[in-house]
C-alpha cells in the first residue's frame, strides 16, 4: 500500500492501454468494413492475415489514431470508475456518514459532511491537515468524519487502534486536538507509543484506554472501514468523499472547497 495512489510506470501501463485501444479501434474499423456482418469465426486465415496487415499499415501511417483511441479508452475507464464509486457511496451512505465507529469533528450537527480516509503515517495526510483545519474554520456548518484507514504497516494499525479506543473517552474538539497532535508528528514513524503519548497529553484515562484497546470495537471499526474502502476501490490516503464524489489525494484547499461550494449550490459535488 502507498499513502497516496500514484500513476503506475508508463512502461507497465502503456502496452496494456495500447492493446485495449487497438481492440477498440479494431472494433470501429470492422464495424465500417464491407465484411462487418461477418463474425470472427467466418474469416479465413488469409483474410485475417490480410486484415491484420491493413490495420498495422494504417496505424503506422496514422499513429495519432491510436493516441486518440487510448485517450478515449482512458476517458471511458474514468467515467466507469466514477459511476461505480458514486453507486458505492449511495449504497453505503449510512456507514460513511453515520456509523457508530465514526470519529466526528467540526460541527457535529453540520449541514454538510466531508469524509476523510487517512493514515497517521501518511505524509500526504500530514501535508493536507492544514487544509482541513482551514476548511473547518471557514465553514462552521461543516461536519467532518474521520475514518482510520491504516494502510502503511503495523505502526499505522497500532496508532489506529489507540485512536479508535480513545473515542470512548474524547469527543469533538478534544478528539480533534488528539488527532492533530498525532497526525502532525514528523520525523519518525507513528506507532502505539506515539499514539498513547498523544492520548495522555489530551487528558485520556490511560487505564480505561488500555482496557478499551482490547475491546471488540477496534476490530469491528477497522473491518468496516476496510469493507468501505473495497467497495469504493480505495488504495491509499488521503481520500475524501464529498456528496457523491470520491476525491483521491492531497488535492488542496481550493479543490475540496469547490466541491463543498457546489454542494451548497446544487446538492452535488459537481454542478451541471
Amino acid at each position: 500500500m502507498i499513502d497516496q495512489p500514484i500513476a503506475r510506470p508508463a512502461f507497465r501501463v502503456l502496452p496494456r492501454l495500447i492493446r485495449a485501444a487497438a481492440a477498440l479501434l479494431l472494433t470501429g474499423l470492422l464495424a465500417s468494413a464491407p465484411l462487418a456482418s461477418a463474425t470472427a469465426a467466418e474469416f479465413t486465415d488469409s483474410q485475417k492475415t490480410e486484415l491484420g496487415t491493413i490495420i498495422r499499415e494504417y496505424l503506422m501511417k496514422n499513429p495519432e489514431v491510436l493516441r486518440d483511441a487510448i485517450s478515449e479508452l482512458e476517458s471511458r475507464q474514468h467515467a466507469d470508475e466514477a459511476n461505480a464509486r458514486s453507486k458505492a457511496i449511495a449504497d453505503n451512505q449510512e456507514l460513511l456518514q453515520h456509523s457508530q465507529h465514526n470519529a466526528v469533528v467540526g460541527n457535529a450537527d453540520g449541514k454538510f459532511t466531508l469524509v476523510e480516509f487517512f493514515d497517521y503515517n501518511c505524509g500526504y495526510c500530514k501535508t493536507a491537515l492544514p487544509d482541513l483545519v482551514r476548511l473547518m474554520k471557514d465553514q462552521p456548518d461543516l461536519r467532518v468524519v474521520l475514518k482510520d484507514f491504516p494502510v502503511l504497516g503495523p505502526g499505522s494499525v497500532e496508532a489506529a487502534q489507540v485512536a479508535i479506543a480513545l473515542r470512548n473517552q474524547l469527543k469533538g474538539a478534544k478528539y480533534w486536538d488528539f488527532h492533530q497532535k498525532l497526525l502532525g508528528l514528523r520525523g519518525k514513524p507513528v506507532g502505539k507509543a506515539e499514539a498513547l503519548a498523544a492520548a495522555r497529553d489530551a487528558g485520556a484515562d490511560m487505564a480505561k484506554l488500555t482496557k478499551d484497546m482490547d475491546g471488540p470495537e477496534i476490530a469491528a471499526s477497522l473491518q468496516e472501514v476496510g469493507k468501505l474502502a473495497d467497495a469504493l476501490s480505495l488504495s491509499g490516503t488521503p481520500t475524501y468523499i464529498v456528496g457523491d464524489e470520491v476525491i483521491v489525494g492531497a488535492v488542496g484547499y481550493d479543490q475540496i472547497k469547490g466541491r463543498l461550494d457546489n454542494m451548497r449550490k446544487c446538492g452535488k459535488a459537481a454542478c451541471s
